[in-house]
């Protein structure tokens, strides 16, 4: 696994934390949800897309496609 994917959904990790406590001091606590819930929709899709690759490979790997 890259390291460079592992500092991607870190600093993803970050900014959502970052933003999730700012709004929740504003009181605007459904925009802290929503926040929280794009980030981890965002991380899902980067992870699903690596999963793939590695599917793509081990297919190619063993010559079963």
């Amino acid at each position: 696994m890259e390291t460079d994917l592992i500092f991607k959904i870190a600093g993803i990790g970050i900014i959502v934390s970052v933003l999730n406590l700012v709004l929740k001091r504003a009181e605007r606590d459904e925009q802290a949800m929503l926040t929280t819930l794009a980030g981890l929709i965002v991380v899902l899709m980067i992870i699903v897309n690596e999963i793939g690759n590695l599917f793509d490979t081990v297919k190619n790997v063993f010559g079963i496609w």
